[in-house]
């Protein structure tokens, strides 16, 4: 294609499928019924170079092989055009003019970005996309540890190429506080680094989860338009490409979702040694989106300058905060601490899902298939053990932790006030009760959860709660009373 020329060629293109053409700083996009075409620009730019036709076939079959792993009824092929420039055709005859991707187009309003702006995203939703990031960061393909991509090095080089990217957006003192923190971050983070790339935490992601790139389809939920131009944008540590979700969330002022969805993807992943670099990701993912933005004009001005304050709003310490709950199974502990975590910002435990990770099993498998028996004592003090190692590491890293347990005995209770005090950190008990015949007709219709606490655990587990004490009753925080 001539380079002086692609405009009126692609609207020559757009008259003859009688389609919407809508433009992006490196794509043309085609609405013709129900199908979109995305032809990519003969551009050259420092991260990107579809400057010639074979590069431009290539990144179209990438972008088709690379996003049906996350979109796969969304992406329906690669199509040839041809004919000539002021008569293009879709597959005809002669020579090839053109690529472009064909797609399945989607409903308005589909976005989680357009049902954000509406008021029409769901929970539900979040979880959804918390469950399909996690089970495609599980399976995906890892990176060789010996090889050049996510390298403690490469992660400096980009996070500071992406605040030079937003520098115009930011003051001096914008600019230095972000430099300065991330300098000193990037020195801390580095061994973390190192050791989950050899661990085989890098692996190939999506690399561009910002909310415009997630859909509501077909009654579940799908991510397209991945980073298909540079393997190195994509090869990244699966926490990189959750704290994209993450930091959008709290961009579009969701930090509840924010933290639901972080919560949900920890819970299936068990990826907790991720969490002191969450904060410093979430810094980089805004600062791209800022870049991004700012690439697109004026008139994107301040939706990049609201990402950049979102990079400085996460460059802060932490407030960090213990709570533990407390009550029998069916007193309401996960739906509690759901509502705290959200609105606190918090990273939850729970002792169902961690108790049955330490045993091999997902959060919903069930354990009687495997004939174990996770309510033992040992089983318990092993939960109980390993709880209290992730909330420390988690209080460390700054974050409010809520540890979604029983408590029953005192000296379980004890163990997590010690924790607090030894990291200095406030301390919290969330009280949940419910009268006994509410607690066994809970039991006996729970399905399809993570605990597996039944009647007759509820039972046993009655006859060995130690009521709270006096001293412990000054740190309760009304919870769920039913």
């Amino acid at each position: 294609m001539h380079l002086a020329y692609p405009s009126a060629f692609v609207s020559a293109l757009a008259l003859t499928l009688h389609a919407e053409l809508i433009e992006t700083h490196i794509s043309w996009i085609l609405l013709a019924g129900d199908t979109a075409y995305k032809i990519k620009k003969p551009v050259r730019l420092p991260f990107i170079n579809y400057g010639t036709l074979q590069a431009r076939q290539h990144f179209c079959e990438e972008e088709v092989r690379l996003n049906s792993r996350l979109a796969p009824s969304l992406y329906l092929g690669v199509t040839r055009i041809t004919g000539t420039y002021r008569a293009p055709t879709l597959d005809g005859p002669g020579p090839v003019l053109e690529y472009t991707v064909r797609m399945r187009r989607f409903a308005p309003g589909a976005l989680f970005d357009e049902q954000l702006a509406a008021g029409t995203l769901r929970a539900q939703a979040v979880d959804r996309l918390a469950e399909l990031l996690a089970d495609f960061h599980d399976h995906a393909p890892r990176a060789d540890p010996a090889c050049a991509f996510a390298t403690a090095e490469q992660r400096r080089t980009s996070v500071l190429a992406a605040l030079e990217g937003a520098r115009l957006l930011a003051s001096k003192s914008e600019h230095a506080l972000l430099r300065a923190w991330l300098d000193t971050e990037t020195h801390a983070l580095m061994p973390l680094w190192s050791s989950r790339k050899a661990e085989g935490r890098v692996r190939e992601c999506h690399g561009d989860l910002h909310l415009a790139n997630v859909v509501s389809l077909d009654g579940g939920i799908a991510a397209f338009d991945c980073i298909e131009f540079d393997p190195a944008l994509r090869w990244i540590d699966v926490l990189d490409d959750a704290a994209f979700v993450v930091m959008d969330f709290a961009a579009h002022g969701r930090r509840d979702f924010a933290f639901r969805f972080i919560n949900g993807w920890l819970d299936r992943t068990g990826d907790h040694g991720a969490l002191p670099s969450l904060r410093y990701s979430v810094v980089y993912r805004a600062l791209v989106r800022a870049q991004v933005e700012s690439l697109r004009g004026e008139k994107r001005a301040a939706a990049a300058r609201h990402y950049l304050k979102t990079a400085l709003a996460w460059a802060t310490p932490g407030e960090a905060r213990l709570y533990i709950t407390h009550g029998l199974p069916g007193s309401g502990k996960t739906f509690e601490s759901q509502r705290l975590l959200e609105q606190q910002g918090a990273i939850r435990l729970r002792s169902d899902v961690e108790r049955k990770r330490l045993f091999g099993l997902g959060m919903l498998e069930d354990s009687h298939t495997r004939g174990l028996n996770l309510y033992e004592a040992e089983a318990t003090a092993r939960t109980y053990a390993h709880l209290f190692r992730q909330a420390r590491m988690t209080l460390q890293a700054g974050y409010p932790v809520i540890l979604d347990a029983a408590f029953l005995r005192r000296a379980e209770r004890g163990q997590a006030l010690a924790l607090a005090r030894e990291l200095d950190v406030p301390f919290l008990i969330v009280a949940c009760e419910a009268p006994l015949p509410v607690l066994r007709t809970r039991l006996l219709a729970r399905r399809g959860d993570s605990s597996e606490a039944d009647v007759a655990v509820l039972e046993r587990m009655l006859a060995l709660a130690e009521p709270l004490t006096s001293d412990e009753l000054a740190f309760v925080l009304t919870g769920g009373r039913s």
